[in-house]
């Protein structure tokens, strides 16, 4: 067997103190339920499995709110690994082990529920949690996949410094709001009922709660959040974000061969790239690309200099692509090019 990375074995020593500790202190494992979907034959669910104390935010059921809190207070968590958990979803049911980080991400085939929002039921020991699972028909054929940060939320990532504080130090009700996405979002789902929107970011999972809370306060449909753990793997220091979204893009095409997805992001890191990418593989899984443009302001923050990374530029696009500096602007774009589109069809 290859040896893990020497920081994978380092995070892995220090979570196996900490998680002593805090046994010792008297916290217990607590299930972090996370949003799941599923097409006709199978389901995805996810969570996590950490050491917290009763109330912690993150344990609470997905409807219901937690005080405002500052983001660093989320990332002080105890993953706990080699926990047996039992998912179960309609008539199916199986059984898995908590990774590394306390990650489980599951597959439930022959769930046999009916399309719309159903609960999957998630227990280890004594302990018993439940998640939302939205089952997708076949007959839908629409669907979104958006980014978060500087897409959804203004985050004015990837410049380390301002990442940290955005994330780490500024309240929640503090974080700012793209204008109109939220409405866009709405907009369109509701002219496709049934249709499914999924939040794709390279953000740790350890901001699930925060973000959920952020998309619910202001107005974003409910979809799963497609997450990412920002420690070592077992062979890198760090995780790919470029790579995880182009897996999960994959992943969904694969489940959901019948869907054309808009595909929205920002022009600040390599979103326009990515889905580029996506729509030379999957020409038919793609209605068009959706790119919120950052200010001069942001571009700065971001890259250091006032204009955009696009790395696009003077190449060929395979598909619409549509560019605005808010949701209200992208919103008119969309729907003109999809009614285009019909009309052509």
């Amino acid at each position: 067997m290859v040896k893990a990375h020497p920081a994978a074995r380092a995070e892995d020593a220090f979570n196996a103190q900490l998680a002593r500790r805090l046994s010792g202190r008297g916290w217990t494992h607590q299930i972090l339920p996370y949003t799941g979907y599923a097409n006709a034959s199978a389901a995805r669910v996810l969570g996590r499995v950490a050491l917290g104390r009763d109330g912690q935010p993150g344990t609470r059921p997905a409807d219901e709110e937690a005080p405002v809190r500052r983001g660093i207070r989320e990332f002080f968590s105890a993953p706990v690994r080699e926990v047996p958990v039992t998912v179960t979803f309609g008539d199916a049911i199986t059984r898995a082990t908590s990774d590394r980080g306390g990650y489980f991400d599951v597959d439930l085939r022959g769930h046999g529920r009916p399309p719309g929002w159903h609960d999957a039921t998630i227990t280890s020991g004594d302990i018993e949690v439940s998640t939302p699972v939205q089952v997708i028909g076949e007959d839908v054929t629409f669907g979104i996949v958006s980014d978060i940060d500087d897409t959804c939320l203004i985050t004015m990532l990837p410049r380390p410094m301002l990442a940290a504080y955005n994330s780490f130090v500024l309240q929640e009700t503090a974080r700012r709001v793209v204008p109109g996405m939220a409405a866009m979002f709405r907009s369109l789902l509701a002219q496709h009922p049934g249709a499914p929107i999924v939040y794709l970011s390279t953000g740790a999972w350890n901001t699930h709660a925060v973000l959920g809370r952020f998309l619910r306060r202001h107005g974003y449909p409910a979809g799963p959040l497609l997450l990412t753990d920002w420690g070592p793997t077992e062979t890198a220091w760090f995780r790919s974000g470029r790579e995880h979204k182009r897996h999960q893009l994959r992943r969904l095409a694969q489940e959901f061969p019948n869907i054309r997805w808009v595909l929205v992001g920002d022009d600040g890191q390599h979103d326009p790239a990515i889905y580029e990418e996506f729509a030379l593989e999957h020409p038919g899984n793609v209605e068009c690309v959706a790119i919120r443009q950052l200010t001069p302001t942001q571009q700065v923050l971001s890259h250091g200099h006032p204009l955009s990374h696009d790395e696009m530029s003077g190449r060929p696009q395979h598909v619409p692509t549509l560019e605005g500096p808010d949701g209200y602007t992208l919103h008119r774009l969309v729907t003109w090019t999809m009614r285009k589109a019909r009309h052509h069809a």
